[in-house]
């Protein structure tokens, strides 16, 4: 059976780029009938907080991406302490004791030789009296893990064949000085025991995945199928990181980008596929296909979230929007007829009020000058309410035939007077809805 997961860090909130994975594994699992798993990666306890544990739940949820097994890392210390023991007893871990200092003059004096700058495994031939010198001095050891300094080779999901050369990378520290069981390592036990046959994740994992390979094969287990979709940028190629403090998929949520609209976007972007508007998750499903996704960093432009946000919100069924309309005031009997006028000019649903507004309150329209009388003139000629379907044409044949305006020059300053806008619905459907004449400002 597809088993999946996504498993951020609960030290701050979802955002776009995060997205990309829990959307890519979500979409394995359930296009293959499989389980997909939500997993906390909370071994980090300063960082950790639960507020954002709660709204990683919170966005997800929102988005639809629901989850078939919850799980924290912090729930699993004893299991880590147990397979370090096992891999202790294989002799694949080792102790080490070296400074952050004396491991960067290490990497200048590599990097001056020109010479890679890989842990020279230096903690493999301290003595027992060694480690116990440098415990005495007040320092804590902290574990590496004894790579198997040979060429790692998969085949990748996205990336294809690739091939990494264990010696080229430095013994990868899983257990800091202080106990901390880091992701490497925390990682790999949960993929191993919860029986993870994929992962998808971002590129900058590449090096990670070839060392968790041998963490995986060390431990008695064979290693999922791996993917690595590229890394988001933005419209401009330039780097994302700067920007996910206004791409927090929360703050998406308050601006009112639609749900739809977001997994629209990101299940394509990237991808030898156009982006369409899906208005259901199983049409999400339906045209999802990660082997058309490619290596390219991919540009990323929040500007393309409101266009599919708009063309969602008007392909609504009344149904689906009925509490919102009733919400923002809209009478009962008008609520249809209203939802059938406006659907097609809405950019969030925050719009809906504004609309509401608008035909209940009357606009206060301010008309240019060169318009002025002949709206004065126009104004003149409108019959008293109420409005019906046939009041625009009846009413602006009449003033074209006094005024011999037509065409924009008719219409604009018109629409103008009645809706304070220069575009919106047709003004035939607004008529009937109007609460009150429209008046000069």
């Amino acid at each position: 059976m597809t088993v999946t997961r996504f498993a951020p860090s609960p030290t701050g909130f979802l955002h776009i780029g995060n997205l990309r994975a829990a959307l890519f594994n979500w979409a394995i699992a359930r296009k293959a009938g499989g389980t997909f798993i939500l997993r906390l990666d909370d071994t980090d306890a300063e960082r950790s907080k639960p507020e954002y544990a709660d709204a990683i739940q919170e966005d997800l949820t929102w988005l639809g991406l629901t989850w078939d097994r919850f799980e924290r890392q912090s729930d699993r210390l004893s299991r880590y302490a147990e397979a370090a023991e096992e891999l202790k007893a294989k002799g694949r871990i080792y102790e080490v004791f070296e400074t952050p200092v004396e491991l960067e003059l290490k990497r200048k004096k590599q990097l001056n030789m020109g010479l890679p700058p890989v842990y020279d495994r230096a903690g493999l031939k301290l003595s027992d009296a060694d480690r116990e010198r440098l415990r005495a001095e007040g320092r804590k050891g902290y574990w590496r893990f004894l790579l198997d300094q040979t060429r790692i080779e998969w085949t990748d999901g996205i990336l294809g064949p690739l091939s990494i050369d264990a010696a080229s990378v430095s013994d990868p520290v899983l257990i800091k000085a202080d106990g901390q069981v880091l992701y490497t390592f925390a990682s790999v036990v949960d993929d191993v025991d919860f029986g993870i046959t994929d992962i998808v994740r971002g590129a900058d994992h590449v090096t990670n995945t070839a060392t968790q390979i041998q963490i995986i094969e060390a431990l008695g287990a064979r290693p999922p199928r791996f993917a690595h979709h590229s890394l988001l940028t933005g419209p401009q190629g330039e780097a994302l990181s700067k920007r996910l403090g206004t791409l927090s998929l929360r703050d998406l949520r308050r601006e009112g980008v639609e749900p739809m609209a977001i997994l629209s976007l990101m299940a394509r972007l990237g991808s030898s596929q156009p982006v369409e508007l899906c208005t259901s998750h199983e049409q999400i499903l339906a045209g999802f296909d990660l082997s058309t996704f490619g290596a390219a960093p991919t540009k990323f432009d929040r500007e393309d979230l409101w266009p599919l946000t708009s063309r969602y919100l008007a392909a609504l069924p009344f149904e689906r929007v009925r509490d919102d309309i009733l919400a923002a005031g809209v009478p009962g009997e008008l609520a249809e007829p209203f939802w059938s006028t406006v659907r097609e000019n809405l950019r969030t649903r925050a719009d809906i009020a504004g609309w509401w507004s608008v035909f209940r309150d009357g606009a206060e329209a301010r008309i240019p000058d060169e318009d002025r009388a002949f709206v004065e003139t126009a104004l003149g000629m409108l019959p008293p309410m109420p409005y019906d379907a046939g009041t625009w044409e009846a009413w602006t044949e009449a003033v074209k035939a006094a005024t011999g305006r037509k065409g924009r020059g008719l219409y604009m300053p018109l629409r103008l007077l009645l809706t304070g806008r220069e575009k919106g619905p047709e003004m035939a459907d607004v008529m009937p809805l109007l609460q009150k004449p429209p008046r000069l400002a």
